[in-house]
């Protein structure tokens, strides 16, 4: 267990790389930037006093180049970063990763997990953290569960937890989460569980409309992008509300538009919707296709199995940024004495 203030960071080294760059205009998110806002993160934990951080490794670049960064950083004489620590663990360029990473974190005690993804990646390390809490940062394609913010903010935040000056329960808030049930099926989902009548998980991600046959959603807001618009856009739900809602697609008659992916907003037949409330289990009706988690698709469906979706309120905490720098404001955790060298 962690004797010091110390931080995970996962950055999946995949998100912002997948098939929505050639069927929307989704931009690509590279290497680079991952490893420039893990620099931001490791500058703000450094200013309130986290002393350690462990990262998952990777094959594409993100921590040699984070080293190189830190010794560049060591070099100049600037403020101190933390001590970074890689995971020791075998690579396989697959989910699998985030999985052992986050297993590795939470047995070494880590007080916060900085995430860098879109919502599938967020999905993975929910499924692995327990109640350690999670800083979300957006980087992939359809991000309607982590936040689009600068780095430096989410870093302030996730130390301020790290060190205890602003306690968890006043940075977090639960979140809702589904659960996809099958024989040998336990799944969850953060956002949406969409059923699609594509007979195979290919390229994983959705972005045909029409072939989208049954959605359910922990929440749905309008000004988000991806396949939790196309509820928005019939009865939006908040974050916070106890509740879910569902959808069932149709393929004529009327529809609504939805931005489901980045300059992609396209119609959507609806046959049916309503809200999905706590503990209610329905039946997934299509016998032939896909079940996607959070916009990939991770199961098939071959007509001989039953699976059913559920809304669950006990999901996974996560830092409300917002929330926690104004807690520490209020906590003095914000004042510093400053320390002026005398004049030569």
């Amino acid at each position: 267990m962690a004797t010091t203030p110390s931080i995970g960071i996962v950055a999946n080294p995949a998100s912002g790389r997948d098939i929505r760059r050639l069927t929307s205009k989704a931009l690509v998110f590279p290497t680079v930037e991952k490893i420039n806002m893990i620099e931001r993160l490791l500058g703000a934990f450094g200013a309130v006093g986290v002393e350690h951080v462990l990262m998952m490794p990777d094959m594409v670049g993100i921590a040699a180049g984070l080293i190189r960064a830190i010794d560049g950083h060591r070099a100049q004489g600037l403020q101190p970063w933390p001590v970074v620590d890689f995971v020791p663990m075998p690579l396989t360029d697959s989910p699998r990763d985030t999985q052992e990473a986050v297993r590795q974190m939470r047995a070494a005690g880590v007080a916060v997990i900085v995430v860098l993804g879109g919502d599938g990646t967020h999905r993975i390390v929910a499924g692995e953290c327990g109640d350690i809490p999670l800083a979300t940062l957006s980087s992939g394609t359809n991000n309607a569960f982590p936040d689009l913010r600068e780095p430096t903010l989410t870093g302030l935040a996730a130390g301020l937890v790290a060190t205890g000056a602003v306690p968890v329960s006043e940075a977090a808030r639960r979140n809702k989460l589904l659960r996809v049930r099958g024989s040998k099926v336990d799944e969850i989902a953060l956002v949406d569980v969409c059923v699609t009548r594509q007979m195979h998980l290919g390229a994983r991600a959705v972005w045909d409309p029409s072939t989208i046959a049954e959605l359910f959603v922990t929440f749905a807001e309008p000004d988000a992008i991806g396949l939790s618009s196309i509820a928005a856009m019939l009865e939006p739900v908040g974050r916070d509300v106890p509740r879910g809602s569902w959808v069932r697609c149709a393929t004529s008659g009327l529809g609504v538009l939805a931005p489901i992916a980045p300059g992609l907003v396209t119609p959507v037949g609806i046959d049916e919707h309503g809200l999905l409330a706590p503990g209610q289990s329905m039946q997934i009706r299509t016998e032939q296709g896909c079940i996607a988690l959070d916009g990939e698709r991770e199961i098939e469906l071959n007509g001989h199995q039953t699976y059913s979706v559920t809304l669950e309120l006990d999901g996974p905490l996560s830092l409300d940024v917002p929330a926690t720098l104004a807690a520490a404001v209020r906590r003095g955790a914000m004042v510093r004495d400053l320390i002026r060298s005398a004049a030569p």
